[in-house]
């Protein structure tokens, strides 16, 4: 194969790398690392590992730190528009050029390797060679689909791990009980370094504290008890978290997620536990929270036009609980699409029971593993009001877009509808000053 010479051309390899990567072990990965000189060896890292709330939980993180005189460096996935979107540094993408230099040092080093790294592996690696490049105080990593065998987890010198919210989602890959993804998802906790947690229920609380102790890991439980909400207002949430040396803070968020205290609440935790300098103040965490965003959670992308990334049933469950809380009287449309492969039947039960909906546009996404947007519509049961099938995103926001008629879209189902929605969405935005 020819070596690639510029971005595109990489990133057109990596984009490639499903069809001819097999399965790595973590002893690869490891091995990989050492080839790069050890990269993660003088990191503090971050390592955030759940279902749902991942991403946003690295953002919250990332402003609360950088508020509070902090560098950081943050590995996501996955990325909406941009790939380069996965690989930040103090809150900027990388460029193009440091892209290509990063893909180019892995690249020479696979033949040494003798195997070659999955798709995310390979991103993963890369990022490591920047950050090494570009230190900050702190390198904040979110896991891929699992924890205990994710790439990520081949690093050392974690700081803390956190893990967000967990529900059944990639079953094929982790377990088919919550307990089972929870072992997996456990698997992050390392060696005498503290775990913050969400409490869900006590068997999977079982399974983490286990994990814990087995590796002298102390636990720090976030629950419900951690934050309250104040007030939802049309585009805002008004909410208290309380912290460990300032006691309740009020913070508010330019959203209308009202799942995002809950994730706000996990970052503080992690946050104290870094900030050994004593930087974060009451003002410090206000700014941060103040200052946070994540794409396409609960994002208004054209004027009320929202997407969420929910892809899930428990994603769509607080997807869901923040439609209904967002003081909007009118009537709401929704556009879903979603994977073939998640529990669709459940979603959609779960969106017709909430009863919040006038009219839904099914739609499909440019992936391979996305369902038929006319399956979509068969599996949609006991709903009383209008339905429509789109063949692609683009439809779908059109019509939406031209037929809002002062009813309120939401657009769900699926991170890669996400990406286009964003893209997509451009094409409208000078119609909204002509």
């Amino acid at each position: 194969m020819t070596t690639p010479k510029n971005y595109e051309e990489a990133v057109n390899y990596i984009m490639d790398i499903p069809k001819f990567a097999g399965k790595n072990t973590m002893e690869d990965t490891v091995r990989f690392l050492k080839l790069l000189g050890d990269p993660d060896k003088n990191m503090k890292i971050i390592h955030v590992a759940g279902t749902n709330g991942k991403g946003s939980v690295c953002s919250f993180i990332k402003c609360m730190l950088k508020e509070s005189g902090y560098t950081t460096a943050v590995f996501t996935s996955p990325h909406l528009v941009d790939i380069r979107e996965r690989i930040e540094i103090n809150g900027e993408m990388i460029s193009k050029e440091t892209f290509f230099e990063a893909f180019l040092k892995i690249y020479e080093k696979l033949e040494k390797a003798g195997y070659h790294p999955s798709f995310f592996e390979y991103l993963f690696l890369m990022a490591m060679v920047i950050f090494d490049e570009n230190p900050t105080d702190f390198v904040i990593l979110e896991t891929g689909l699992g924890g205990r065998l994710d790439a990520t987890n081949a690093i050392r010198n974690k700081e803390v791990s956190v893990i967000t919210r967990l529900s059944l989602d990639h079953c094929e890959y982790l377990g088919d009980t919550v307990e089972e993804i929870a072992a997996e998802k456990a698997g992050i906790i390392a060696d005498h370094t503290p775990c913050v947690f969400l409490t869900e229920n006590e068997s999977v609380n079982s399974v983490i504290e286990k994990r814990a102790k087995a590796v002298g890991a102390p636990l720090i439980e976030v629950g419900k008890n951690d934050y309250s909400l104040i007030e939802i207002k049309n585009k805002t949430i008004d909410f208290s978290l309380c912290s460990r040396y300032y006691g309740n803070v009020r913070c508010s968020l330019h959203t209308n997620a009202s799942y995002q205290p809950e994730n706000a609440s996990l970052a503080l935790r992690a946050c104290e536990i870094v900030d050994r300098l004593g930087r974060m103040t009451i003002e410090t965490i206000r700014e941060g929270i103040d200052e946070f965003f994540w794409a396409g959670r609960m994002q208004e992308v054209l004027p009320e036009i929202y997407v969420d990334g929910a892809h899930n049933e428990d994603g769509i469950r607080a997807f869901l609980e923040s439609v209904g809380n967002d003081t909007f009287s009118g009537e709401r449309i929704l556009v879903l699409g979603t994977m073939a492969d998640k529990d669709y039947p459940s979603m959609l039960k779960e969106i017709t029971q909430a009863g919040l909906f006038g009219e839904i546009v099914f739609t499909k996404a440019k992936n391979t593993r996305a369902a038929d947007s006319s399956k979509l519509l068969k599996n949609l049961h006991g709903f009383r009001g209008k339905t429509r099938v789109t063949d692609t995103v683009a439809q779908a926001l059109s019509y939406v877009y031209k037929n809002r008629n002062g009813r309120r879209v939401y657009i769900a189902g699926s991170l890669y509808l996400v990406g286009e929605v964003l893209t997509e969405a451009e094409k409208f935005q000078g119609e909204e000053h002509d």
